[in-house]
């Protein structure tokens, strides 16, 4: 990203987007004391109808997102998806630079598809319109169970509140885990949300709604440094295993150790960007049994090394402490 301005996000929305969505970057990157900048658009420069009765009139023209460092496809209302772009919201992507972070929110998704941008990758979507999605667009891998997904350079999001967590999670990855932590709590939102968007899906309520795992998970967060194995978590449940790993599912969208690596590595990686504790001892502090491990998991999370972490994220607040 050039250093004379700060980091430029693109929205670019079209006919029938809905507003909350609209104001998500806004006000949540705009909540990191100017390290980026945001800005809207739409295809043809002009006004769009959103869907809740007014329209909105973009502060740029569509040439503006030759400039962006990422662009951010706006949701629009399902009634308004079509399996292939419209001639002027093709011309607009066309002028996106190769190297810019594309990202879409909700059914934004549709946009990004039809325009080749998913093509060989995993892709997320609101859980509602998973199966138009999977109708129109065979070749591209659906998971609905996430609340975002992709990498460094394509990402996609589920439904509504989900942009917040993407948003957030480019944060992180941009500036690590203070900066997003002091935004969200300006938004007022939880800096991560644990699971996906599988317990947002309708499903038909159950026997037993007191059987909620949420307990046993909290008890896990303050216990990452000892052994989280399935039988001792159901036993902390007062569950079966089978049914403990039932529950859980439907509850986080995760497998018991899914969600136990995720949340050992995220502890791993706060230690990593806050204190100076030598690898072993970050290890060793939420639960892999040695350095090695967590240099594998790490790995294959963000395809880097522990130690390069934390040099690249100190490299990081360098540049911003001459900001």
């Amino acid at each position: 990203m050039p250093s004379d301005r700060p980091h430029r996000v693109v929205v670019l929305a079209q006919d029938g987007a809905y507003p909350f969505e609209l104001g998500i970057p806004a006000r949540v990157f705009g909540a990191t004391d100017g390290l980026y900048e945001v800005l809207l658009c739409t295809p043809t420069g002009g006004p769009i109808e959103t869907n809740a009765g007014f329209a909105v009139t973009p502060s740029t023209g569509s040439e503006v997102l030759a400039t962006a460092d990422t662009v951010i496809v706006a949701p629009v209302d399902p009634w308004r998806l079509r399996p292939e772009l419209s001639a002027e919201t093709a011309a607009a992507l066309d002028l996106v630079r190769s190297d810019a972070r594309l990202v879409s929110i909700c059914t934004g998704g549709f946009t990004l598809a039809a325009a080749g941008r998913l093509a060989g990758r995993t892709a997320a979507t609101h859980w509602q319109c998973a199966p138009l999605f999977r109708s129109w667009f065979p070749d591209i891998e659906l998971d609905e169970h996430v609340l975002f997904t992709g990498d460094a350079t394509v990402m996609t999001s589920a439904g509504a509140a989900s942009g917040i967590d993407l948003c957030l999670h480019l944060i992180r990855v941009d500036h690590g885990v203070e900066v997003a932590t002091t935004a969200a709590r300006r938004c007022v939102v939880a800096p991560h949300r644990e699971g996906g968007q599988a317990q947002f899906i309708e499903r038909p309520v159950p026997d037993a709604p007191d059987l909620s795992t949420s307990p046993t998970r909290e008890w896990a967060l303050a216990r990452l440094a000892e052994p989280l194995t399935i039988e001792r978590m159901a036993q902390h449940a007062h569950m079966s295993a089978r049914t403990f790993v039932r529950r859980f599912r439907a509850d986080t969208g995760l497998a018991p150790g899914q969600w136990v690596t995720q949340q050992r590595l995220a502890a791993a990686r706060s230690l990593l960007e806050t204190t100076d504790l030598p690898i072993d001892e970050v290890a060793t502090a939420v639960g892999y049994a040695t350095a090695t491990s967590l240099r594998r998991h790490l790995a294959a999370r963000l395809g880097t090394s522990p130690s390069s972490y934390r040099t690249a994220y100190r490299g990081r607040e360098d540049v911003l402490a001459g900001v």
